[in-house]
């Protein structure tokens, strides 16, 4: 009898991922084995003194690749943080960075706690205890490690973060960009909330411009009309949806979430899910739409698109083979195992991976920290500039068009479109869409015309670490 097959772990996913691309390259071993390791995890176990006792909490920080600094990655607050996890997703950060050339090496944090279970007074002593052993070993530091939110948490956290970190740093005039994703009060900015989200709309959107990629996926047009089953409905999976839908046309036919899963082949309507979820904590009872009490099962379902945005391994050894989307945009980190993997290659579906898809968050985040170390929102320089320069233009062409005897001129709408000059928000998002088709366009030349490239994960993969070793060979490694 045939021993079942053993299904890979998150950290053990990442390392077979990364070792099908460096066999396609001619790397030194050692070079290999430097870009391939994590440099260091710190771990703490601090005390904080909640309801009439001490409650004795566990964290990491761990900093893959110091090839850049500062490191960049997360903090997620979940039960199931330990040392693998945090250590495969600082090793996705460095590879991540690499792919969409924000200028940081890869880091990542955990708090094993549920914060549901925590009041938010409890919850800012917690983190801001944390903050404090992080900070004090410069793994909170605008030069030298820098957190962002992630599962668990989000402005609010980073807001405590940064306080506590100036408290510690009263002279650090960059302090604000010891962390980011902060509120917009607290040095935060325009479009990081929606950056993730976002970035996989800009992905599909790239995706879908060459019909050559589309027919991969058995796939042709555009996202107009695509039947899309999103799973996890947080941050990055709301904003995803919401976009697809609002903007591009595609039918958000399916929602996964924590009780279950609701499905409507007409699309739902993704603000009043969202709503909805707020106010009774589950999609259950969602009118207009078919609850599913085991939700997993969706992911199974008939769809053009499939948007894991939740957990790591969702698609795994057990479901890969019933999953029927031709298409897989990895929303979260590591939602496909590497067996998996290898069983939906087999079967030609194609997955655009998470190191690119998922970049939104860490590219935006780069925006902030450069707003926060210039100490000046993007636009206000310029802006009103080029708001004139427009509104000459337009007068100018006007003018023209009268003394010709034109009988139409420019539409009102036209006009207030163009003359108005980009904003923060505007200027973000123009950067983010920049970013996520250059990185594109790098993963498809690969993809289309290295030998022995059969996917875009592979493709990734080795733009990243061909970049990382760049880095490393340039110090003289």
């Amino acid at each position: 009898m045939n021993a079942p097959v053993r299904e890979p772990s998150f950290r053990e996913s990442v390392d077979l991922m990364f070792n099908r691309a460096v066999r396609l390259m001619d790397l030194s071993p050692g070079l290999e084995e430097k870009i391939r390791v994590c440099n260091s995890t710190y771990t703490v176990r601090f005390g904080v003194r909640l309801r009439g006792g001490i409650h004795t909490f566990t964290g990491y920080r761990s900093v893959h690749s110091e090839h850049m600094e500062p490191v960049k990655g997360g903090i997620r607050y979940a039960m199931s943080v330990n040392q693998d996890e945090v250590e495969a997703l600082a090793a996705l950060m460095t590879y991540k960075c690499a792919l969409v050339e924000t200028p940081f090496g890869g880091s990542k944090g955990g708090l094993r706690i549920d914060p549901r279970e925590w009041e938010e007074h409890e919850l800012e002593l917690i983190t801001r205890r944390f903050a404090y052993e992080l900070a004090k070993r410069d793994l909170i530091n605008p030069s030298q490690n820098v957190p962002a939110p992630d599962m668990g948490t989000g402005e609010r956290e980073m807001a405590w973060i940064v306080d506590q970190y100036r408290r510690m740093n009263t002279t650090d005039i960059n302090a604000a960009a010891c962390v980011t994703g902060k509120p917009l009060n607290a040095g935060g900015i325009l479009g990081r909330v929606e950056a993730t989200g976002r970035g996989v709309q800009y992905a599909l959107r790239e995706f879908f411009r060459y019909p050559e990629d589309a027919a991969r996926a058995r796939l042709s047009g555009s996202l107009d009309g695509k039947r899309v089953i999103v799973q996890g409905l947080g941050n990055v999976g709301y904003h995803a949806a919401k976009f697809l839908s609002e903007e591009d046309g595609a039918l958000v036919i399916g929602v996964i979430e924590r009780d279950g899963a609701v499905m409507n082949p007409e699309g739902l309507a993704i603000e009043h899910l969202k709503a909805h979820v707020g106010a009774t904590g589950g999609v259950k009872d969602f009118p207009g739409a078919t609850y599913f009490e085991e939700g997993a099962a969706i992911l199974e379902a008939e769809c053009d698109i499939l948007i894991p945005a939740a957990m790591e391994g969702v698609i795994n050894l057990a479901n890969a083979d019933r999953i029927q989307a031709p298409l897989i945009i990895e929303a979260a980190n590591g939602p496909v195992t590497a067996g998996a993997d290898d069983l939906l290659r087999q079967k030609g579906t194609v997955i655009i991976p998470d190191l690119y898809a998922n970049a939104g968050g860490v590219t935006v985040s780069y925006f902030e920290w450069v707003k926060n170390l210039s100490h000046i929102r993007f636009g206000r320089m310029q802006r009103r500039q080029e708001e004139a320069e427009h509104a000459m233009l337009v007068q100018e062409l006007e003018r023209v068009a009268k003394a010709s005897g034109l009988k139409h001129g420019l539409s009102d709408m036209f006009k207030s479109q163009y003359v108005r000059g980009p904003g923060e928000l505007e200027l973000v998002r123009s950067g983010l869409d920049d970013t996520m088709r250059e990185a594109y366009q790098a993963i498809r030349e690969v993809w289309h015309n290295r030998k022995g490239v059969e996917d875009l994960r592979v493709a990734a993969y080795l733009v990243s670490i061909s970049r990382v070793a760049g880095s490393y060979r340039s110090k003289g490694l």
